[in-house]
């Protein structure tokens, strides 16, 4: 019963996020249902685990600023902005469908 376990996700970066991942943008990734306190797993609890296993650059500060997405990257949860969807305490689902892109650019 892994798939009551875990759930499928496809992560997504853009805008020049993904040298941060190893230059590759797309990322199937399974995660836990449930964080340590037992409770459903939201997209802050995803942005904590990629910054903190998946991630292998060390400059974290271009992707987070005190623990939450920067300022400047778009965040959306299945082609929906996830400020509709809750922001950080959306509850990740099956299969869902996130995608970061940065906004900012130098110039």
């Amino acid at each position: 019963m892994a798939s009551e376990e875990t759930i499928p996700l496809v992560i997504e970066f853009q805008g020049g996020l993904e040298m941060l991942f190893s230059d590759q943008r797309k990322h199937t990734l399974s995660v836990p249902t449930k964080d340590d306190k037992g409770k459903p797993v939201t997209v802050g609890w995803l942005v904590n685990h990629l910054c903190e296993e998946v991630m292998k650059d060390s400059r974290k500060d271009m992707f987070v600023l005190d623990d939450h997405v920067r300022p400047g990257i778009l965040v959306l949860i299945n082609d929906a902005d996830w400020e509709l969807e809750g922001e950080a305490s959306y509850a990740l689902q099956p299969n869902d469908n996130i995608l970061f892109v940065s906004t900012l650019h130098g110039g």
